[in-house]
C-alpha cells in the first residue's frame, strides 16, 4: 500500500551469531532507521515498531552488484520496494559506498495488521531481467502468522520491546518463494553468516557471489 510519498511495510529476524567475518568474505551491512522528532536514528533491528512509525534502511557491501528489495506484507501482498520510481531507479551498488533505501526523499510508513512483514533482499552480480526483478502480480498469498514478542530480559534492562526473531535471516529451505525470486536466486545458495555489530546487521559469506543471493529481513510491528 502506498500513501503518496510513504510506502507501507513491516519486518523480522533470527538471532545473530557471534563470529566475525574475515577480510576476504563477501559482506553486506544493513541498518534500520526510524524518524524521531524530525531526525533519523539507527534502531535495533528487532525493535517492535508501532503503527505509523516511519523508517528507512541504510545498506553497504564490500563488493559490486545490483540490489532488489521486495516486501511481503502481513496481509500476504507482495510489493516491490526498490527499485521503483518513488524509491529510486538506480540500483547498482559499489563496494564501500553506503546507500539509502528508499534512495529518494520517500520513506516507509508502518501500517497494516500486527505481525512480521518479510522483506526479501536480493543482491546480484549482474542486473536481472525486468520480469525477474518485479514483485509478482495477482492476489495476495497466505502470509505466515508471526506474533511480535518482547524479550523480557531486554524489556527489563532497557525498556525496549525487542523481538529477537526479527531482523535478517536465511530464507527457509522449504519456503514458497514467489516464482520470480526463486528463479532469479536459483536452487543453490551460498552459506550465509548473520551477526550483529551494535545495531548494524551483518550478512557475510566466505564464498564469492557468482550468482544472485537472497535473504529475508523481518520487521516486527504491533
Amino acid at each position: 500500500m502506498m500513501l503518496r510519498q510513504f510506502l507501507v511495510c513491516t519486518f523480522a529476524l533470527s538471532a545473530f551469531g557471534q563470529a566475525t567475518p574475515n577480510d576476504t568474505s563477501q559482506r553486506m551491512e544493513i541498518m534500520l532507521e526510524r524518524l524521531e522528532t524530525g531526525s533519523w536514528h539507527v534502531i535495533d533491528p528487532g525493535l517492535v515498531l508501532e503503527q505509523s512509525d516511519r523508517v528507512r534502511f541504510r545498506f553497504r557491501t564490500n563488493f559490486n552488484g545490483y540490489l532488489y528489495v521486495i516486501n511481503q506484507s502481513t496481509s500476504g501482498k507482495y510489493e516491490q520496494l526498490f527499485p521503483r520510481s518513488e524509491t529510486g531507479q538506480e540500483n547498482r551498488i559499489r563496494a564501500g559506498v553506503e546507500y539509502r533505501v528508499p534512495a529518494t526523499d520517500s520513506l516507509f510508513r508502518i501500517a497494516g495488521p500486527a505481525g512480521h512483514e518479510i522483506v526479501y533482499w536480493l543482491v546480484s552480480p549482474a542486473p536481472l531481467t525486468d520480469e525477474s526483478s518485479r514483485a509478482p502480480a495477482g492476489r495476495p498469498t497466505t502470509s505466515p502468522t508471526l506474533v511480535p514478542r518482547c524479550d523480557d530480559v531486554i524489556l527489563r534492562s532497557r525498556g525496549d520491546c525487542i523481538d529477537t526473531s526479527a531482523g535478517p535471516r536465511l530464507v527457509p529451505r522449504d519456503a514458497d518463494l514467489p516464482h520470480n525470486l526463486a528463479g532469479a536466486a536459483g536452487q543453490s545458495q551460498p552459506d550465509l553468516l548473520f551477526l550483529r555489530q551494535k545495531d548494524t546487521a551483518v550478512i557475510a559469506s566466505p564464498e564469492t557471489f557468482s550468482a544472485p543471493v537472497i535473504y529475508e529481513f523481518h520487521v516486527a510491528h504491533r
